[in-house]
């Protein structure tokens, strides 16, 4: 189960984070942090994705250089503001579309762009801009959301897995679509249980004003990590007849996991490029 921590994303998670490091302070303290890092490695179980280090990486970067946990809170807030100022113009793209789902499903991937974790140093308001010009041109897997489409039609619980902060008000656009498709669905959407990098949390679901009702997986791993998530939301996973689960955190701590999830997702590091064969921002829609 999930997409194993391998020597790529190794190498990856050293690189990005001895960089931070070396960006904070001295050598001596680098190594004293990479040091400590190591020893995360070491003592993780096996077969763990990637978000699996994430708590961990955090408390050493609180530990050694004093960083707040939600260090992330500048870029959260101006992802929201983006949206919401933008929402009035992403609603008018969805339901003048041939098929408004398909268009808030395509408007939802282009939200999981705002990831200022993955992509550090690379996350543009000007390029998402441009992109949201593109974003009906964005080309899926049609057989896949058709048996999406169908799956919808005959569940009654919908479970809603977040990511990003900013990208969650996409997502609030489709789920609204969804639920005036499929009226007879319930959705809940579940969102991180505490600061995860930029991954949305309570606040962020009530800054975007997600209408349906909004948990938590009750802790901050970056993902859905199953033997970590609170009782509330293991219960609404067992119960879901279909599980929407947004980025490359949740599709690395759940895929192979054997519920009926469908992935959706922007390629945004080499290890999803080579398990897909495909580029970098190539959109994702897969059926667990």
């Amino acid at each position: 189960m999930s997409v194993a921590f391998d020597t790529g994303c190794l190498e990856c998670h050293l690189r990005r984070n001895l960089e931070t490091a070396r960006s904070l302070g001295d050598e001596k303290t680098a190594m004293a942090f990479a040091r400590e890092l190591m020893q995360l490695y070491l003592s993780a179980p096996e077969g763990v994705g990637s978000p699996w280090f994430g708590p961990g990486t955090t408390k050493l970067f609180q530990k050694f250089y004093g960083l707040d946990p939600d260090r992330f809170r500048e870029e959260k807030i101006l992802s929201n503001q983006f949206v919401m100022e933008r929402l009035p113009q992403i609603r008018e793209m969805v339901n003048g579309a041939k098929d408004p789902v398909f268009a808030g499903l395509q408007l939802a991937i282009l939200g999981n762009y705002l990831d200022f974790s993955a992509l550090q140093g690379q996350v543009s308001f000007e390029k998402l801009e441009d992109m949201l010009r593109q974003a009906l041109d964005m080309e899926l897997d049609t057989n896949c959301y058709h048996t999406l489409c169908n799956d919808l039609e005959k569940g009654q619980k919908l479970l809603y897995l977040t990511d990003n902060a900013g990208e969650i008000g996409f997502d609030r656009v489709f789920a609204e679509k969804i639920h005036e498709t499929y009226p007879h669905l319930q959705i809940t959407f579940c969102v991180r249980g505490g600061p995860a990098a930029n991954d949305a949390t309570r606040e962020d679901a009530r800054v975007v004003g997600i209408p349906f009702p909004v948990i938590d997986n009750g802790n901050t791993v970056g993902g859905t990590e199953l033997s970590l998530l609170s009782t509330e939301a293991r219960q609404a996973l067992e119960e879901a007849d279909v599980v929407i689960a947004k980025g490359m955190g949740n599709t690395e701590t759940m895929l192979g996991c054997g519920y009926n999830v469908y992935y959706a997702f922007l390629v945004k590091c080499d290890r999803f490029v080579r398990r897909f064969q495909k580029p970098m921002f190539t959109p994702m829609l897969l059926k667990e």
